[in-house]
């Protein structure tokens, strides 16, 4: 197919597969609430599932539309491809230190509260995030917004499970995880339309608009509080030293091959080590090693979502550029393109999530690692003459692998762990998914320092940066690989 009909028959589809999955996506909490009501459920059910399904689609809508607009940031910043790669690594990396910490606060002091001033940080750091004139503060804002974002689905996801019984969690929980990929089809198509009309910094405002919106629900509608660990105390010095030795690993893989890079690494190794034996001392730790000693199922599921969005996240930030910079089209026309793969996601979350219901949450999820390194592999063929239909093929396999992965894995997580230790649990595997996203882009900008070094990516790189494309594409395949025995290991939870 010619290039421009490739791109007629892409516009002529997708808009409208986004359009169907976000009603799509309506209908199953329509369907819901009105469930509730007839049965005589809680009134406050049918709200938590509204607001932190919207706020789970925030989120990813932002970091989607976001990757689509970085050639354009980068040009207009005259920012290098490692440079650029830390508009998306400032938030990964802010969000991943503090997951863990603000979801024992939540657990504390009470998790509304600290979902709701999470909104508040995110939606101004948004709005300063528009008017950035500099590289260096639009990626110091860009921290700021991942803090807020921590604040956000470290207490989401535990808000969601306090609420509904065990016998329901996979479903809501299918829905909440339909919701982030619905974020995830509407940002590139959003986000190149935005970016080419109307320019990079109204991607921020539209994101300061949904903010906005959630707030307003959250205090007309999201009454109680959840804090089942009240009266702890938080381990403040525990937090600290967690957060720190994080940063040390995450900043110190992205220094990789330097000296400093692996000096920070053996020093975050170093940090943990001596983390988890002055946890095991605290009467009110902020982890309870033991979680991970004795719970075989919280412990390997941890893993291989570490793994998975290790070998997945990249991949958008990629073929971003390939489609772009390669294919040479618009930001629109790769955002068409990109779509593909969280609108699978989208369609099949809710399902995957009620057949970990019914059935081993492993087997449904090790079945969708599986398919991921089947679409993983794929992308390790991409080159220049590759044809937009075989990567939106590529895309198409992995949306249905992560779809299949990501919801059975959330509820064995979420279904492992006491009450008192649910803000903890969603903060752990937000931490996961970010700490891989962070080693995903930690590993592209490795092999971008050692191929690419300073230049922009020019035609006269464009060789050069296919190959370490391809690279990359292949150490995820393995990485991948990996994820399924994780997976497979974790034992039965039923």
């Amino acid at each position: 197919m010619h290039l421009s009909e490739a791109r007629l028959s892409e516009k002529s589809f997708v808009p409208t597969k986004v359009g169907i999955e976000i009603k799509r996506l309506a209908l199953n909490c329509t369907f819901y609430i009105m469930y509730d009501m007839q049965t005589g459920t809680d009134a406050s059910k049918p709200c938590v599932l509204i607001i932190t399904t919207l706020s789970s689609f925030l989120t990813p809508f932002m970091g989607s539309s976001i990757n689509i607009a970085l050639p354009t940031i980068g040009d207009e910043f005259a920012m290098d491809a490692v440079l650029l790669s830390w508009v998306s690594i400032a938030f990964i990396l802010a969000a991943a230190m503090f997951l863990v910490p603000f979801g024992k606060i939540a657990d504390i002091y009470g998790r509304k509260r600290t979902f709701q001033y999470g909104m508040v940080l995110y939606t101004v750091s948004s709005f300063l995030s528009a008017l950035s004139m500099h590289a260096s503060f639009l990626i110091a804002i860009r921290f700021v917004q991942g803090a807020g974002g921590a604040m956000i689905f470290g207490t989401g996801i535990a808000i969601l499970t306090s609420v509904f019984p065990a016998d329901q969690r996979g479903k809501v929980l299918g829905i909440n995880v339909a919701a982030v990929y619905a974020g995830l089809s509407l940002g590139p198509f959003l986000g190149g339309l935005l970016t080419q009309h109307f320019g990079w910094r109204s991607i921020f405002l539209v994101n300061v608009l949904l903010g906005l919106a959630v707030l307003v629900l959250i205090v007309w509608k999201l009454k109680g509080e959840w804090a089942e660990a009240k009266g702890e105390r938080f381990d403040l010095l525990g937090s600290l030293f967690y957060s720190v030795t994080l940063t040390a690993l995450m900043y110190g893989f992205t220094l990789l091959p330097t000296m400093s890079g692996a000096l920070l690494i053996l020093a975050s190794i170093l940090g943990a080590f001596i983390f988890v034996k002055v946890e095991t001392k605290v009467k009110h730790p902020l982890l309870d090693i033991r979680i991970f000693r004795d719970n075989r199922t919280f412990a390997f599921s941890n893993m291989a979502a570490f793994i998975n969005y290790g070998a997945t996240f990249a991949v958008g930030f990629l073929l971003s550029l390939y489609l772009q910079y390669i294919k040479e089209l618009s930001p629109q026309d790769a955002g068409l393109i990109l779509v593909s793969q969280p609108i699978v996601m989208a369609v099949f979350s809710p399902f995957a999530g009620r057949l970990s219901d019914r059935f081993e949450p492993r087997i449904v999820a090790s079945l969708g690692m599986g398919l991921t390194v089947i679409a993983l592999f794929l992308f390790t063929f991409v080159d220049r003459a590759t044809t937009v239909q075989f990567i939106v093929v590529g895309l198409i396999c992995l949306g249905f692998g992560f779809a299949l992965f990501s919801s059975p894995n959330t509820n064995a997580i979420m279904g492992s762990v006491e009450r008192r230790f649910y803000g903890v649990a969603s903060g752990m595997l937000g931490t996961m998914r970010l700490t891989g996203q962070m080693i995903s882009m930690g590993i592209v900008v490795l092999i971008f320092s050692l191929s690419l070094g300073k230049a922009q990516i020019t035609p006269a790189y464009y060789p050069v940066f296919l190959k370490s494309m391809n690279l990359a594409f292949m150490i995820f395949t393995v990485f991948c690989v990996l994820g399924v025995a994780a997976s497979l290991a974790r034992g039965k939870v039923r």
